[in-house]
């Protein structure tokens, strides 16, 4: 049985700490205010301090709280059959993500969630929106692309988002449905990580010591929302993915750490 002290002994020190830290207020902010982007910031730059296969994991366990604050509203204004397809989706593709993760080893994997990363804030940035038929088919792919990046990273956002924006419509409405998307693929990849045996006891002190500044940080961005100009705060939480991404690569590793 594990003791107090191997517990504790999983939380990094010093500056990986701070970092690890500093990830976890910064997701939360752009979580509370955007509804995207917590995990395409907190995963690269948590991996500096741990491995990807406790960062993602943490990145859920996070999110139970993200879950319970922001999930009831989304109920009542979002598209709920867009969703259950979206979420049929992710039952398909999560699996093959957290395949990855526990197939890979631990450096491997860091390049793959950063370069990954990366190549989804190009898709966020140059504004492309799919503008097509929509069928449950369709919505069901597009889910499971959601999927396959959920499970190695927790970030099933951007082809999503890029799916639900393409619309003419209420915005709010696409916000609130994308938000029901989340609920669901926050349970499919519950299912998929314990699986994996990704989630265990090992998590409750990384999530004690994280969860108080991620709270922090989605109660800053829900204040926000609606206050600050939200196409700057879309391009600042732009900035933050793209730095978290750049951080997270290993070649840091001897400043960073």
């Amino acid at each position: 049985m594990a003791t107090i002290g191997d517990l504790t002994g999983l939380v990094p020190s010093g500056a990986a700490l701070a970092w690890l830290l500093a990830a976890s207020f910064a997701a939360g902010l752009a979580r509370g205010f955007s509804g995207f982007g917590q995990a395409l910031i907190f995963v690269p730059v948590a991996a500096v301090a741990m491995s990807p296969r406790v960062a993602a994991p943490l990145m859920w366990a996070l999110e139970a709280y993200a879950m319970v604050k922001l999930t009831p509203p989304a109920w009542r204004q979002g598209d709920r059959v867009e969703a259950g397809w979206l979420g049929l989706g992710v039952l398909l593709g999560t699996p093959v993500g957290a395949l990855a993760l526990v197939s890979f080893d631990a450096l491997t994997l860091r390049w793959l969630v950063a370069l990954s990363i990366l190549a989804m804030l190009v898709l966020l940035i140059s504004g492309w929106r799919f503008r097509g038929p929509r069928r449950p088919a369709l919505t069901a792919g597009v889910g499971a692309a959601g999927g396959v990046f959920s499970g190695i990273a927790m970030a099933p956002g951007p082809p999503v988002i890029a799916y639900l924006l393409g619309r003419d419509g209420d915005a709010r409405q696409a916000r609130a449905t994308f938000a029901l998307f989340l609920a669901v693929n926050w349970i499919v990849v519950a299912v998929a990580f314990a699986a994996a045996g990704l989630l265990d006891h090992t998590l409750l002190v990384p999530l004690a010591v994280t969860v108080p500044a991620y709270a922090a940080g989605i109660w800053g961005g829900l204040r926000m929302f609606g206050l600050a100009d939200e196409k700057v705060f879309r391009h600042a939480c732009y900035a933050m993915i793209g730095l978290a991404a750049i951080i997270g690569l290993p070649v840091w590793d001897s400043v960073l750490r």
